[in-house]
């Protein structure tokens, strides 16, 4: 039984609360807090002048702010904080915080604790978003009242009483928001599992340990959905305390969904053919047949084969810009890791040109060199891992003798601008980074965005 919301807004009303981040999911939870009638005080690195009108918004509704640099020194004194995903659970502040008797908790977590709608929490390293995005369009078509929340849509929290039990409840959760997390979800995925935030995890262990809570505290009623061609997850199987289903694009598993003779099968039936979905690439195929066992006591067959023939795909997601001069322009810009810049290189048909580089996670790019080379006709490197990424590919050429041609360019104008010198009739140029974005962009969607801006004025 969910706990009911009565129950929070008793506990919180009156109560010192601290909110750390002021960012997209975080705004509407203290706008939120102050309505229940909570004393907030908001914290964040950011000055007064970057908040703009937040800051003055928040002035209006009574909220303190503590801002700029040694912002955390001040989080003390409070009865309830609530952390920004980002944030370690042993961070010295929070540390202090909860030393001082302090509930600590965070948007995602209450929300979970309250919602009465049926619950999807999806993870992974690779293809969350997608899957997510699949899952969400299936139930949405099957005729029930959807929400899509965590990492993707709306922050869902200061929504929570407008949700209803018969309502469906789709969570991208990432390792961050997990990390923490120690309430049951209704229905559990998890796409695959390949080493990524190394630069926010202490090591491999945590982060897989982090991704386990999404299923670890459901009980017999729960479903878990794990990916049979990934050990980490297959190995999920055996600490799963509800149902379990596998999926797998290369063995039939009958009682799971399967891809066989160019079709999607779900325990058994047949649901579309593989040139049914729109969005291609056999990961794409992994997305629908996790998503299909997701939702199969809730969605028919017809509505899974029609959803997989309507959905486009998702934005920043080997996404088609344009057309010219007979080369094709993709924005990958969400293929923050190697495993996912090389899912995206098999969903094509012929060697692309790869425009890489980013933000450095501290995850091996070997496997970009090794399983990728065959792929990759010219790779143009940019960002602070472009010498990392270089290192790998001279590797291969010493050791294999296999060289890919790559240039060197200072920003994603002159990648761009590269990429339309060498290319010819026929080519694919794809911004599929491998890296997060944050050492030249805020995010991947301001970074692929800049690349479509780029390309569309070629």
């Amino acid at each position: 039984m969910k706990k009911q919301f009565s129950e929070f807004k008793e506990f919180i009303k009156g109560k010192k609360v601290a909110v750390v981040g002021i960012g997209v999911s975080n705004i509407p939870l203290i706008r939120f807090l102050v309505k229940l009638g909570a004393i907030v005080t908001a914290f964040d690195q950011k000055t007064r002048e970057e908040l703009g009108e937040v800051a003055d918004e928040f002035d209006s509704l009574s909220v303190s702010l503590e801002l700029g640099e040694g912002y955390l020194d001040r989080l003390t004194g409070f009865e309830v904080v609530f952390k920004t995903p980002s944030m370690r659970i042993d961070s010295e502040a929070l540390v202090r915080a909860k030393n001082e008797g302090a509930y600590i908790t965070s948007e995602m977590e209450e929300f979970v604790r309250y919602c009465r709608g049926k619950i999807f929490g999806i993870t992974g390293s690779d293809g969350k978003t997608t899957t997510t995005t699949i899952i969400s369009k299936l139930l949405s078509e099957a005729g029930y009242k959807t929400w899509v929340g965590g990492n993707i849509g709306t922050p869902l929290f200061a929504n929570v009483e407008d949700i209803n039990e018969e309502d469906m409840v789709v969570l991208e959760l990432s390792s961050f928001q997990l990390m923490t997390m120690s309430l049951p979800i209704d229905v559990a995925v998890v796409t695959n599992l390949a080493p990524n935030h190394l630069d926010m995890h202490k090591d491999m262990q945590e982060y897989i340990d982090a991704k386990k809570n999404i299923f670890l505290y459901q009980d017999k009623n729960g479903l878990l959905v794990v990916n049979r061609e990934n050990e980490i997850t297959h190995s999920f199987v055996k600490e799963a305390k509800g149902r379990v289903l596998e999926f797998s694009s290369k063995r039939c598993i009958e009682d799971g969904a399967y891809f066989k003779d160019n079709t999607l099968f779900l325990q058994d039936k047949e649901v579309c053919n593989k040139d049914d979905i729109v969005i291609k690439g056999i990961h794409n195929i992994e997305n629908y047949l996790a998503a299909f066992l997701a939702v199969k006591d809730d969605v028919s067959i017809e509505v899974m084969k029609k959803v997989a023939q309507t959905f486009t795909g998702v934005e920043h997601r080997c996404e088609l810009v344009r057309e010219i001069d007979g080369v094709k322009y993709y924005n990958d810009s969400i293929a923050s890791s190697p495993t996912r810049t090389l899912a995206g290189l098999f969903a094509f048909d012929r060697k692309v040109i790869l425009i890489a580089g980013g933000y450095d996670k501290h995850i091996p790019f070997e496997p970009l060199a090794e399983e990728g080379h065959s792929y990759i006709k010219h790779l143009i490197l940019l960002g602070a891992t472009k010498d990392k990424i270089k290192h790998v590919f001279d590797k291969l050429k010493e050791e294999k003798g296999i060289e890919i041609p790559i240039t060197i360019v200072d920003s994603l104008e002159e990648a761009v601008e590269k990429a339309r010198e060498i290319s010819e009739e026929g080519d694919i140029v794809t911004l599929s980074p491998a890296c997060a974005s944050f050492d030249m962009f805020p995010n991947f969607a301001v970074r692929g965005n800049k690349f479509k801006e780029i390309v569309n004025k070629l």
